[in-house]
């Protein structure tokens, strides 16, 4: 019998969660971490690595919403064949001792069809391998979403294990993030309408900055897009001052998380080689981001301040004006909505000639509002609301609007 490789050896199969949409993003990230294998498919990219290439994707990258490694496929028609390929997983690898344990289940046209009892067998199989562990109940999650909270009874740490049933395939997957990427720590005060880390990120890719070129944000809200560019430009890892999952693991010797946090903070630069302005008309959305790129680092690299949007003053361009601008849905009347979507155009073609704009929409009479010729860049969900983001350089005022498909 071959003897299982050393922790250090060992290669995972691993698949990197993206939200629908941003797979082609995510994909490229890794590319560029040097996994050339990556391979984009909807809900996330599969790509190979060993020890140091899992702790260093969930220090570097900046789209993903997680990471999970496969630890078993195999087809299964019945409960015995189910119990015996979980029997044969070797679950120390992942659980110590006394661990607690979260398990997510969905099943879909499959002979083994009632999650409940396929769960059941997995954490049979899971108490014969690993002594006095025990299980946490997760709240219920839509199958198409990565999101599983905790019920909210349980504050300890607890390990994720996937299990998808899919036709008739039994897939393993241990959750290797914990957490969800988006959450860097930062984002701890928060204005209206707040948005995600990884979209905000995505927004950048979809825009394709250059962080040596200005970038404003007219309506910042609490920041995280001009924040999430300071980083970027910095080359500050995102995940740098986390903890994962991973790091965890019985087989994950302590020097690999360690080893990849050293490296990440040689590469940080002093500070962003452009201007990188925020501005907002509440005062208190600008309290917050002043005070969540003070958490993130990066709180001599972004200026925030209060204006109105007619007011801002971009530095010296060409440059990126990027915004999430109001949307309209949660908002009963759009009228006024119109006129502001109407003034981000005219300070657009006036005050930043020569910039590039950047916008997630989720309305297209009133991106016509704005009348500069967009091309759109990618297509998700911001807080379940259909958006896409649109790209443009900025035009003369008198331009026919334009929203062409990528």
């Amino acid at each position: 019998m071959t003897a299982p490789l050393p922790p250090a050896r060992r290669t995972y199969d691993a698949w990197a969660v993206a939200a629908p949409g941003l797979e082609a993003l995510v994909a490229a990230e890794l590319k560029a971490l040097g996994f050339p294998d990556a391979t984009a498919s909807p809900g996330g990219v599969s790509f190979r690595c060993d020890a140091a290439g899992l702790a260093r994707v969930h220090l570097e990258l900046r789209i993903a919403s997680r990471v999970t490694v496969r630890l078993a496929g195999f087809r299964a028609l019945a409960f015995h064949e189910l119990e015996r390929a979980a029997r044969k997983l070797e679950w120390s690898r992942i659980l110590a001792r006394g661990s607690l344990v979260r398990l997510r289940v969905t099943c879909r046209k499959s002979r083994l069809y009632h999650s409940d009892a396929v769960a059941q067998r997995v954490a049979e199989a899971i108490e014969r391998a690993v002594p006095g562990v025990s299980f946490a109940t997760a709240a219920s999650a839509d199958e198409d979403t990565d999101v599983v909270e905790m019920a909210p009874s349980i504050h300890a740490p607890s390990q994720l294990f996937v299990v998808r049933v899919d036709h008739d395939r039994c897939v393993i997957s241990a959750d290797a993030s914990g957490e969800l990427l988006h959450r860097r720590g930062y984002r701890l005060s928060i204005a209206r309408a707040p948005l995600r880390e990884t979209l905000a990120a995505a927004m950048l890719d979809g825009a394709r900055w250059d962080s040596r070129t200005p970038l404003l944000d007219p309506m910042c809200g609490s920041g995280t897009i001009a924040i999430e560019a300071a980083m970027r430009a910095r080359r500050i890892a995102p995940g740098l001052e986390r903890d994962f999952a991973a790091a965890h693991w019985p087989e994950m010797e302590t020097a690999v998380f360690e080893d990849a946090r050293a490296a990440a903070r040689e590469r940080v630069l002093p500070s962003a080689p452009a201007p990188i302005l925020g501005s907002d008309r509440d005062a208190g959305a600008v309290e917050a981001a002043r005070a969540n790129a003070t958490r993130a680092g990066v709180a001599d690299d972004v200026a925030f301040e209060q204006r109105a949007l007619s007011a801002v003053q971009p530095p010296e361009g060409p440059g990126l004006l990027i915004t999430n601008p109001p949307y309209g849905v949660r908002v009963g009347d759009k009228e006024p909505l119109r006129d502001l979507f109407a003034a981000l155009g005219h300070v657009a073609r006036t005050q930043c000639a020569g910039w590039r704009v950047a916008l997630l929409s989720a309305d297209r009479a009133l991106d016509a509002q704005v009348k500069l010729r967009f091309e759109e860049r990618f297509r998700t969900s911001n807080g379940g609301i259909p958006v896409s983001l649109l790209v443009a350089a900025a035009q003369p005022a008198g331009t026919e609007p334009r929203i062409a498909s990528k």
